[in-house]
């Protein structure tokens, strides 16, 4: 038995893998989060951080006299897709998989 306690303790202690956030966050101007539709397994902070990011990016395209309206960020499985709304965002989080696929 002090074999199987032994590897369940190692099991125990490793990270355990998480589905990437899906859903929906509505920033505003400071980056405070007003709506989420993200589930509450993610933490407030790591979504506030996204939302953070995504207002610098607008005001880095407005002040390089490039603003932007929409962007969409495409990682290898996962899409980020954010609107600019008077200041503040409003951020669409899409994990993508096998089954789904990116419109052309």
């Amino acid at each position: 038995m002090g074999f199987i306690n032994y590897i369940k303790r190692l099991f125990r202690s490793r990270p355990a893998v998480q589905q990437l956030p899906q859903g929906s966050i509505s920033v505003n101007h400071e980056g405070l989060i007003i709506t989420c539709t993200v589930s509450s397994a993610y933490s407030k902070a790591l979504l506030g951080e996204i939302g953070s990011e995504v207002l610098v990016l607008f005001r880095e395209a407005r002040a390089a006299q490039m603003p932007l309206t929409e962007v969409s960020i495409h990682y290898g499985s996962f899409l980020v897709t954010a609107r600019e709304l008077r200041g503040g965002a409003l951020i669409f989080l899409l994990p993508q998989s096998a089954l789904t696929q990116l419109p052309t």
